[in-house]
């Protein structure tokens, strides 16, 4: 087993500030097991669901949280419970679905039964079986039930959002988010009730963190993605804001559409195609809504592990579960509102066919990625230049620029000491 605080192990990093990033970041097994302790595990809330996946009593949801499976669970008193997926007693992961109601968990080796809590309920034979005048096995006699929970993560629950944390003592969920991030999350998520309108999914073999860098990125979206640059969905030229919360570690891109021309932003672009045409425009065809308050298209990231996107009148979650150093799921959750009507209910539907593995947009994005590691595990002593508008972090009033990118590297290197 590696020693994640080694630090013989890890290279330095020579450059000043975090402009400047070594591809061993992306690639050091002794990193990686120091960010799953510092990042994933401790210090840190994670996104594991919508309170909308778990409706009803006995409802609940198998996900990750960096790569320990965990159970959300919906309690006969409405609370949601979140315990890791190892049974106390040999260890194994006695849940198996991704979805379900129960009243109770059951391992299926020794069938050791727990309540929606986490707590343990009975253990066959706890007494011995008893065979004439012979009690054959039992427990010793100081086990207690009450001593062998499963193990219990900490929850806060923001307007129908779910975050747990394996560390009982992190910092209040409000903190963590922080004032300058917050009331963008709360645009989204204002207390209406969500409504999942479906799943996807995908294993991108790359770096997590180049999943947070891509979000936080906006100087890549008119270069890479045709689709946006071709119908103004999002530009260089538009009128837009980016905001940061004071540790660097999360981040909010805010955009506004506006009409297409042949101006600066599209000149000499291999991206955009003049002679582009839709056969059905329906996809492209937004309502604005009420609550958006301008923004066409406002992109949160959540460090670590999680993106939450309303890109006209699509919305989801994506949730970030890393897989080693090269590699991590990636499960997108489409949700609307519980009183959209038939017509909102149907453009939240098709506009989500731009995201996602397969989606017009997002399918540019995972493959970038895996092109980025390929070259980051053939040679780690290159560095990655991110000193697009500067070498400092900070909010900004356009899109050209990877400063949300460097206050991230900012605050990790903090938190990793490195």
């Amino acid at each position: 087993m590696l020693n994640h605080d080694d630090s013989s192990a890890i290279p330095q990093w020579t450059h000043d500030g975090s402009s400047r990033i070594p591809f061993w970041v992306y690639t050091n097994p002794t990193v990686y097991e120091r960010e799953l302790e510092r990042v994933f595990y401790s210090k840190h809330w994670n996104y594991v669901g919508l309170e909308a996946e778990i409706p009803n009593h006995g409802d609940f949801k198998r996900t990750k949280l960096g790569e320990r499976s965990i159970i959300l669970a919906r309690d006969a008193d409405g609370a949601v419970n979140a315990v890791e997926n190892i049974c106390a007693h040999r260890g194994a992961q006695f849940c198996r679905e991704r979805f379900g109601n129960n009243k109770e968990f059951l391992c299926p080796y020794h069938q050791w039964t727990y309540d929606l809590k986490g707590n343990l309920l009975g253990v066959p034979f706890r007494r011995g079986l008893k065979k004439g005048g012979e009690v054959r096995g039992g427990m010793p006699a100081d086990f207690s039930i009450a001593d062998h929970p499963l193990t219990k993560l900490k929850v806060a629950v923001r307007n129908g959002v779910i975050f747990a944390s394996f560390d009982h003592d992190v910092e209040p969920l409000e903190d963590y988010v922080g004032p300058e991030i917050l009331p963008y999350f709360d645009r989204t998520f204002d207390g209406r009730r969500l409504k999942v309108i479906g799943y996807s999914r995908q294993r991108i073999s790359s770096n997590w963190k180049l999943m947070q860098e891509n979000i936080k990125d906006p100087y890549h979206v008119g270069l890479l993605h045709t689709w946006f640059v071709m119908f103004g969905l999002i530009r260089g030229d538009q009128k837009s804001h980016l905001v940061m919360d004071a540790h660097g570690r999360h981040g909010v891109m805010a955009s506004t559409r506006e009409a297409v021309d042949g101006g600066e932003a599209t000149k000499g672009l291999n991206s955009f195609k003049q002679d582009m045409k839709l056969n059905d425009t329906r996809i492209i065809d937004i309502k604005p809504e009420p609550w958006w308050n301008g923004p066409t298209v406002v992109m949160l990231t959540l460090f670590p592990n999680l993106i939450v996107q309303q890109q006209s009148n699509s919305m989801s979650t994506r949730q970030i579960m890393p897989r080693g150093t090269g590699a991590f799921d990636f499960v997108w959750t489409h949700f609307g509102f519980e009183n959209d009507d038939q017509d909102m209910a149907l453009r939240r539907l098709r506009q989500a066919n731009m995201f996602g593995p397969a989606g017009y947009v997002s399918a540019d994005d995972g493959e970038v990625l895996e092109f980025c590691q390929d070259s980051y595990e053939q040679d780690t002593n290159h560095i990655a230049i991110a000193e697009q508008g500067g070498k400092d972090w900070g909010p900004s009033n356009h899109v050209i620029t990877e400063n949300v990118l460097r206050g991230m590297y900012a605050y990790w290197r903090k938190v990793m000491e490195i």
